[in-house]
């Protein structure tokens, strides 16, 4: 089967620049020619080519190739960015340590191409359906451009998520620009935005067919409509930076969004022919995502397909996150994506997730592995050693690995429809502590006798799914907007550097903890000389090689942790400073 990523490719791309134009800034977008839009939605071949062409805008560097995906999802306390330097970068580390300006080199660009997305979709909604073959055509040709039509409304959803999470309240435009009497407008409240999106996606799954009902690609399916809508809920009803008062609150109706979240994921649990958890969370990354396979169980309901070996439409998985290719003093890979050491330590040490998300090891180009520093264990859940279909030789320079960004996965829906059925009851169901314990024991690779007691009431349980959620999505990008929505930011970080002063003072609950590591590699992974648990051994084993762990922490590296941070302001970036000079009535977020 040929993946959809390919046809992205080969076709959407280029037809899109000749059918509409080129995409400056959403300020500036020049208006489709009445022969371009003909000839765009002249057939369903043509549509098709031209909603792939939005598709197109979610890869590539501007998109979830590295900048949504990766710079912009830390600081929190399960990964953390590159280190700072001594003095602002105006770049990723800055942005990571919560102290980018409007001026950061990296905000601009995935700005424009979020608005370049929502008019290319904004295109395709309006002439899709006037297109006589909607109504008229043959019943396959109804289908097929029904689906475009739902697909164009889900992806339009969710760039405008991805702006408001990012950057709070955000100008709007519903219809192309050629239709707008000006492109200079005002920032729009989220909550606006937020309830045409919910009905754009309720319409939207009206219109798309189930993931068994097409050939499988990474093309959007009703499960990802609904699990989108339910997430997408769940941050309206959830908290996040009001940017006119300058207040992290959430409005007194946020009930009815859990409720629409619960309804959306109980519509997916009934629904286990077309998706649920593989039975393997290591197999999931290891044997699907990095080995550029469709996942058969459905597990992950959208991913953004990449692929072509450059910026435009591929991503920089397992190059910028993941573990190094080692050759002596040749390096190849950023390692920029690094386990907070308290994370590592938070997971059961039976949870075998932990060494999935968390990558232990450099890889060597003679098959050996070398354990790194506590502070230094790269995300692991895209890693070019785990890369097949095919392979990434050990020393290639190659930085695009074609590695997918998954956005949706079942295990979320399980654990939302568990949060919502919990905050809406004032305690969870009997169908929500199941939800929560199926997340757990695949994470527990099926043991129950490792899983713990599941909390009953409604505060207790909520820690369990705020702790799951910790453990199951770490270094998908999910984390830090978790926090925001909980009102848990500030907090957590807080708590997070806190216990990294404790674990440096060897202050319970890590005084126990071993200030050195020894290990031996031993093919597929590396074998520990000792306990990840308790104190140094005084001596190192015959073959063994000894590494600083705990005491590899520093009082820089534990202040530094999301270091800038300042609640009720950089919960969201700065507005890019070329799009406030280019539309006057724009503003700037508070605190920028």
């Amino acid at each position: 089967m040929k993946k959809f990523k390919y046809h992205i490719l080969g076709v959407s791309c280029t037809l899109m620049l000749t059918f509409l134009g080129s995409c400056k800034k959403y300020l500036d977008e020049q208006p489709v020619s009445a022969f371009s839009t003909e000839a765009a939605f002249s057939n369903v071949n043509t549509a098709t080519s031209t909603v792939l062409g939005i598709y197109a805008r979610l890869a590539g560097d501007s998109g979830y190739g590295i900048r949504l995906s990766m710079y912009y999802t830390v600081d929190a306390d399960d990964f953390v960015g590159p280190a700072s330097n001594t003095s602002p970068d105006n770049d990723r580390r800055d942005i990571a340590r919560y102290q980018a300006t409007p001026q950061n080199a990296q905000i601009e660009a995935p700005f424009e191409n979020l608005y370049t997305g929502i008019e290319r979709a904004n295109i395709c909604i309006k002439y899709i359906p006037k297109m006589p073959a909607y109504t008229n055509g043959s019943a396959s040709d109804q289908v097929l451009l029904k689906r475009l039509h739902g697909e164009a409304l889900t992806l339009r959803a969710q760039f405008y998520y991805e702006l408001m999470r990012n950057w709070g309240d955000v100008p709007v435009q519903w219809e192309p620009s050629s239709d707008q009497a000006t492109l200079n407008v005002p920032r729009t409240d989220q909550t606006v935005i937020y309830e045409r999106i919910l009905s754009d996606l309720l319409t939207a799954e009206s219109l798309v067919p189930w993931r068994t009902e097409v050939v499988r690609d990474e093309r959007i399916t009703k499960g990802a409509v609904k699990g989108l809508r339910a997430r997408i809920a769940l941050a309206r009803g959830g908290y996040r930076l009001n940017t006119k008062t300058g207040q992290v609150e959430r409005t007194a109706d946020y009930l009815k969004y859990y409720q629409i979240a619960r309804d959306e994921c109980n519509d997916l649990l009934q629904r286990r022919d077309q998706h649920t958890l593989n039975s393997s969370f290591q197999n999931l990354f290891k044997n699907y995502v990095d080995a550029h396979t469709l996942d058969p169980t459905g597990e992950i309901m959208f991913e953004v397909a990449m692929a072509g070996g450059s910026g435009v439409a591929d991503s920089k998985l397992g190059y910028y996150d993941g573990p190094r290719s080692v050759n002596g003093s040749t390096s190849l890979g950023n390692s920029s994506i690094t386990a907070v050491p308290t994370y590592f330590y938070a997971f059961d040490p039976n949870d075998a997730r932990r060494d999935v998300t968390i990558c232990p090891y450099f890889f060597n180009f003679d098959g050996t592995k070398t354990l790194q520093r506590l502070i230094g264990l790269p995300s692991g859940k895209f890693r070019r050693d785990w890369i097949t279909n095919p392979a990434i030789p050990v020393n290639s320079a190659a930085q695009y690995f074609g590695i997918n960004w998954p956005i949706l996965r079942f295990a979320d829906v399980l654990l939302m429809f568990a949060e919502a059925d919990n905050e809406i009851s004032g305690g969870p169901s009997a169908a929500a502590i199941a939800a929560l314990r199926e997340v757990r024991l695949r994470g527990f690779n099926g043991d129950a006798t490792k899983i713990g007691t599941i909390p009953t009431d409604k505060a207790g349980f909520f820690t369990a799914i705020n702790n799951e959620r910790l453990f199951e999505f770490g270094g998908e990008g999910l984390r830090k907007f978790d926090l925001i929505r909980w009102n848990l930011f500030n907090s957590t970080l807080t708590d997070t550097r806190n216990n990294l002063t404790a674990m440096f003072n060897k202050q319970a609950p890590y005084n126990n903890l071993p200030q050195t590591m020894t290990y031996q590699n031993a093919q597929p992974t590396i074998n520990y000389g000792s306990s990840l648990y308790a104190p140094s051994p005084s001596t190192v084993p015959s073959g063994y090689t000894r590494v600083n762990w705990v005491s590899s922490l520093t009082a820089v590296y534990n202040s530094s942790v999301a270091q800038y941070f300042k609640p009720n302001s950089r919960e969201v970036l700065p507005i890019p400073q070329p799009s406030i000079d280019a539309n006057p009535m724009l503003t700037q977020n508070p605190g920028y």
